[in-house]
């Protein structure tokens, strides 16, 4: 059975998700999947402009820096390989480009801010990335 706390938690987190695919739907992006699971990785947000899509980590903090440095570089590789998966399963999606954004929700009220093109593959700390 699960905790108070827990349902709570779980909860907040899908709230956060939904605040932040609207921001996205608002900025003219389509999402593509929420809460994309796949073996080696989840990603909570996939979403595509154009010939863009955005591989989204949603984080609710109660500060921006707390959100940025709670990104660790085994969470992004794990995102980065779920992209990967994504990617290959959809012959439509082999020849778009794509990044890995954030969106940020700072407190219980803040409106979503979000982050285009957090980092790039293969760089070091998220703190020290493009946020």
């Amino acid at each position: 059975m699960k905790s108070k706390g827990r349902v709570a938690a779980f909860t907040f987190g899908l709230t956060s998700e939904t605040r932040a695919a609207w921001l996205l739907r608002f900025k003219g992006y389509r999402v593509l999947a929420r809460r994309a699971k796949h073996p080696v990785g989840e990603i909570d947000l996939i979403a595509k402009r154009g010939n863009l899509i955005a591989f989204v980590e949603v984080k609710a903090r109660r500060s921006v820096g707390e959100a940025i440095h709670s990104i660790t570089s085994n969470q992004r590789r794990r995102i980065e390989r779920a992209a990967e998966a994504f990617v290959a399963r959809s012959s439509a999606l082999q020849n778009c480009d794509w990044r890995f954004d954030v969106v940020i929700l700072e407190g219980r009220l803040g409106w979503p801010r979000h982050v285009p093109d957090a980092w790039r593959p293969g760089e070091g700390d998220a703190s020290q990335s493009h946020m």
